[in-house]
């Protein structure tokens, strides 16, 4: 019998021995370790938590990569992660994240007037309009991919999400594509998200992935520059290849490139999403039957609180958060300290490393209850709050570091769960679907392979 996909794997950490801070604030729990870089590779989404649970504290200090770091989650951290006054993300993200995942130089590192200025660069892409011409793209996509399941014994679900998700964010983007080239561009972005949390070959491979987009991007942009490619004046291709800094200077080629991967990057990690959704759909079909009934609609979800999503489309909102909250992606985000200060007893000293708990804050106990259900009623009331509800980060949109497309995100999620729920029938034929959260980012192996495809009503 295949496990389910809410048999998360737990790890135990019993045995070892943690003691009260040896810093000056007694309060504030202390791991007794010479470093904890090995348990949170062993322990991943739950590395955290677990430690905020069995210290009764939602922060503590510990030892990472041979320096001093500060671990917290909860609302109340997040609020106080997000203070820019405070924090700083300029040299906070490891080399090795930014060579695989985020690239050098891009929007993620900046901060103050250059971080405001590049976001909103990113911002004024995600439009309404915008939004639902991606919507489109997407949409018919996924059509298209179905009618070239018909027939075949079965197709993995993860594989097929990326190609779909590849061919619509570079048709949006204005980034050229060849079809034989879908399946190996799309790769490439996985591996970059992939290296994540990793070390090794599946690290390798990220860095080899970004480096080869980051040289083909570059020659699109200067293409563009020289007049040698045109592309539509709003796509993203055309913003980034135009932008300039605040010193009026047009970006460095590889850095505006990083930026453009940037956008589609992230439009290919919905994978992930549309396969937890899928998961949701295998594990709890009564929430399947619920969407079927379409008496809810497809609402769009522009916004941040209980009005993204209100009226038609709220049962499919509320799902689709609650894969947001209930699934591991992200399991944690960090920052230096900018200044000294002490909050809740804890010294944060100039330039020390500080861990948000992505993943703990969603299941906390303090904000959602049974976090451990899944539950997408949950929702019906849920006013939007900033930091509570933290999967692509907290904070503000445009002043803050939470993300550009978190509406692209939800928007494309609720195109895909239209397609899994009515445009298409499946089997889901036996297999491991078991997440482990040692791994990041989560993956079963299977990778969610589905079967004997049929269009609605064929």
């Amino acid at each position: 019998m295949a496990e389910s996909g809410k048999d998360i794997e737990k790890r135990c950490h019993e045995g070892r021995t943690v003691k009260v801070s040896e810093f000056e604030h007694e309060s504030v729990p202390h791991e007794k370790t010479l470093d904890s870089s090995v348990a949170l590779l062993n322990e991943g989404y739950e590395f955290i938590f677990n430690r905020r649970k069995e210290f009764g504290s939602d922060i503590f200090e510990t030892r990472l990569l041979g320096k001093p770091a500060i671990c917290m989650g909860g609302k109340e951290a997040a609020r106080l992660f997000y203070d820019t006054d405070r924090f700083h993300r300029r040299g906070a993200i490891p080399k090795r994240i930014q060579k695989s995942l985020f690239g050098q130089q891009g929007v993620q590192t900046l901060d103050g007037q250059e971080h405001a200025h590049r976001k909103r660069l990113f911002m004024d892409l995600m439009t309404p309009e915008r939004l639902e011409q991606l919507e489109g793209i997407t949409e018919k996509a996924w059509l298209e991919a179905a009618n070239r399941w018909i027939g075949r014994e079965s197709v993995v679900l993860f594989d097929e999400a990326r190609d779909v998700f590849c061919r619509s964010a570079h048709q949006w983007a204005g980034v050229p594509l060849e079809e034989d080239e879908v399946r190996e561009r799309g790769q490439e972005y996985i591996d970059m998200i992939d290296a994540f949390g990793a070390v090794g070959l599946r690290h390798r491979r990220g860095r080899q992935a970004r480096a080869r987009a980051e040289r083909r991007i570059a020659e699109l942009i200067g293409e563009i520059r020289g007049g040698l490619r045109q592309v539509p004046e709003d796509t993203a291709a055309h913003a980034m290849a135009w932008h300039r800094g605040l010193d009026g200077q047009l970006l460095d080629a590889k850095v505006a490139a990083v930026e453009l991967i940037n956008i589609v990057r992230p439009i290919v990690a919905i994978s992930w999403y549309v396969m937890f959704a899928a998961l949701a759909l295998h594990d709890y079909p009564a929430c399947a039957d619920k969407l079927r009934m379409k008496a809810y609609g497809n609402g769009k979800a522009y916004g941040n609180g209980a009005e993204a999503g209100a009226g038609a489309g709220e049962y499919a909102q509320w799902f689709v958060q609650e894969v947001r909250r209930f699934y591991p992606f992200t399991p944690l985000l960090g920052a230096e300290v900018s200044r000294d200060f002490v909050w809740r007893g804890c010294e944060f000293k100039e330039g020390t490393m500080v861990l948000l708990d992505v993943y703990g804050t969603n299941r906390d106990p303090s904000l959602w209850v049974d976090p451990e259900s899944f539950r997408p009623e949950r929702f019906r009331f849920w006013e939007g709050g900033p930091f509570d509800l933290i999967p692509q980060g907290g904070g503000d949109h445009y002043t803050g570091h939470r993300c550009a497309g978190e509406w692209l995100t939800i928007d494309l999620m609720k195109v895909s769960l239209d397609f899994l729920v009515n445009r298409i029938s499946y089997t889901v034929p036996e297999q491991d679907l078991t997440l482990k959260l040692s791994r990041m980012p989560a993956l079963p192996e299977s990778r969610f392979v589905i079967g004997n495809v049929k269009l609605a009503g064929s």
